[in-house]
């Protein structure tokens, strides 16, 4: 099973896709003219705007659930990983893909919103929706959602439940199964809720486990101030090869930074515009905006906190590609989170493992709500013309069996199996934003006119000529009457 998954994973995580990822993101940064540095205070301005409806959700509240969903496992374990197998350098391309992904960000949720419907009483949207109605092509767009159901729903919630298990069976010697358990019943109360309640959950969650996370890494950083210099010479000479003991493994480190860097931001792998599309707000860039920097949170931030308290503190191994190694600081452990609990340990050791857990815990807990949101929203396109919605609750329980399972299995099987997850979503959806761009950079500039005029932005799709935007049509017609 392992050797079969592995080949397949090799195959959609080819060079190919690394390009085509770097590429979407400079090709967008220039296309928006460097929005990610221009409209940055926008950005956070927008961020606190707007409140949410019967239908919607706040910008605030879309946020804090796409950051949900950036925010987790990646952040802790998938950094140590990206570390162990590709040197220091690896955090510098996160960085990289990050902040090139910051276009592509706004390009996907722009585009959800455009293309958002009202749906059993509640916004829909995403990438399913966009390419329907934006390349009006149907079977690439069943074909994304048929993706996203297997990736969000069957292999992604057990990278989450995997991590969470391990930190809790370092930390207080929790046996996975325990954990399984008390994950499915939490996670249960919350996903038979809605969206609401997932929403209303991340927004108290996450800004508090964030901030908490940040501060004890800044605390870790401080003390080992003097180290700081030498470890970002480390980062940037390593990935770019100048580093002497890393040169072998230039490859790898552009190779695992861009794809946990991906896996961790989610830029262009089509998850966010599922939590964009349900926002209240009146123009579609305004919660591209927000989107764009909610990848500024997740990588530049919480992943840049956990990288530098593991290089600062040198609690960390680096394996050659060959079965050796080129650092082994740690002795013989897996690769996960317990890096990270061994950097906090260095300052609280009585505190740093049981304080990564529960960070841990709670930044993938909240993932899994947002992985199920998205699930939901594609089962939603798919049945949308159907009245029966016991599909609904097939997805709820195979996703509780789906993070049980991953939560007893190998951190391995697990890695791999989000890895095909995410891959198989970044290659529709990249390729698709390319192709349908156009509105997303219309209603940009649109948003910019608006603004440089005074006005507080409002869309009207019939004005710049996009088709298919019925949502934004219905808005404009009863906002003019």
């Amino acid at each position: 099973m392992e050797q079969l998954v592995g080949v397949i994973n090799g195959l959609i995580w080819s060079k190919a896709l690394i390009i085509l990822c770097l590429g979407a993101g400079i090709y967008f940064s220039f296309r928006t003219r460097f929005l990610q540095i221009r409209l940055l205070k926008d950005m956070v301005r927008l961020l606190f705007g707007g409140s949410s409806s019967e239908q919607g959700v706040s910008s605030f509240q879309a946020f804090a659930l796409s950051v949900s969903g950036r925010v987790g496992t990646g952040n802790i374990a998938g950094v140590a990983t990206a570390i162990a197998m590709g040197g220091p350098g690896a955090l510098f391309w996160m960085w990289a893909i990050a902040f090139l992904g910051a276009g592509s960000a706004y390009v996907e949720a722009t585009l959800a919103q455009i293309y958002k419907v009202e749906q059993d009483g509640e916004y829909r949207g995403g990438p399913a929706y966009y390419i329907e109605k934006g390349m009006q092509n149907k079977w690439y767009a069943t074909t994304f959602a048929i993706a996203t159901i297997v990736a969000m729903g069957f292999f992604l919630p057990g990278v989450q439940s995997n991590s969470i298990a391990a930190g809790l069976n370092n930390a207080f010697g929790v046996t996975p199964t325990i954990t399984g358990i008390i994950l499915i019943v939490f996670l249960g109360l919350i996903i038979f809720g809605g969206v609401k309640r997932i929403s209303k959950a991340a927004e108290i969650i996450v800004p508090v486990m964030a901030t908490g996370y940040i501060l004890v890494a800044l605390v870790v950083i401080i003390v080992n101030i003097s180290e700081l210099p030498a470890v970002i010479s480390l980062v940037f000479k390593s990935a770019f090869g100048a580093q002497p003991a890393f040169a072998g493994i230039l490859g790898m480190a552009i190779s695992w930074g861009v794809k946990r860097g991906i896996y961790s931001n989610e830029a262009g792998q089509g998850t966010s515009p599922h939590a964009a599309a349900a926002a209240e707000v009146s123009h579609p860039a305004k919660q591209g905006l927000v989107q764009a920097f909610s990848v500024y949170i997740d990588t530049l931030f919480v992943c840049s906190a956990t990288g530098f308290m593991i290089l600062i503190t040198g609690m960390y191994n680096i394996y050659d590609g060959a079965g050796g190694f080129i650092a082994n600081n740690l002795g013989d452990v897996e690769i996960g989170p317990i890096y990270t609990q061994k950097a906090v340990e260095t300052l609280f050791p009585s505190f740093g493992g049981a304080f990564v857990a529960i960070a841990l815990f709670f930044f993938a807990f909240t993932t899994l709500m947002a992985y199920y949101y998205i699930a939901e929203t594609n089962v939603a396109y798919l049945i949308r013309k159907s009245k029966n919605k016991s599909l609904i609750n097939v997805l709820r329980f195979a996703m509780l069996g789906a993070t049980f399972y991953g939560a007893i299995k190998t951190a391995n099987l697990a890695w791999a199996l989000g890895d095909i997850g995410v891959g198989a979503m970044a290659w529709l959806n990249v390729i698709a934003i390319l192709i349908m761009a156009k509105p997303a950079l219309v209603a940009l500039k649109d948003y910019e006119d608006q603004m440089a005029e005074g006005k507080d932005p409002v869309f009207n799709s019939k004005k710049h000529g996009i088709e298919h935007a019925e949502f934004w049509e219905n808005t404009t017609d009863s906002m003019n009457k």
